[in-house]
């Protein structure tokens, strides 16, 4: 038997576990539950203070962040989008 070999198959199977999930870490259906979870919450919550500085309750300084918070959401939610279509494409392009 050639020792590389059985070196290879070693560092193989001593590799391995550092691939396989992590128990606990739930499945991609709830992260993107809870992602949208995440993102439904920071708009209303951008709505809420916008709504109240129209009224002169909120502070200008809340507002603009809320604005920023909500920016940077969408952004990213697009981009996410993006990549979903950008992989699709890819799909529909492969050979059968």
């Amino acid at each position: 038997m050639d020792v590389r070999s059985l070196f290879a198959a070693q560092k193989y199977a001593a590799q391995r576990p550092a691939t396989d999930p992590q128990p606990g870490t739930g499945d991609i259906q709830q992260k993107f539950i809870e992602a949208a979870g995440d993102f439904i919450s920071t708009l209303q919550d951008t709505e809420e203070t916008a709504a109240k500085a129209m009224v002169g309750d909120a502070d200008p300084h809340a507002l603009v962040q809320a604005l920023s918070q909500s920016e940077l959401a969408v952004e990213t939610v697009v981009a996410v989008r993006n990549k979903v279509v950008e992989a699709y494409q890819e799909i529909l392009r492969m050979p059968v």
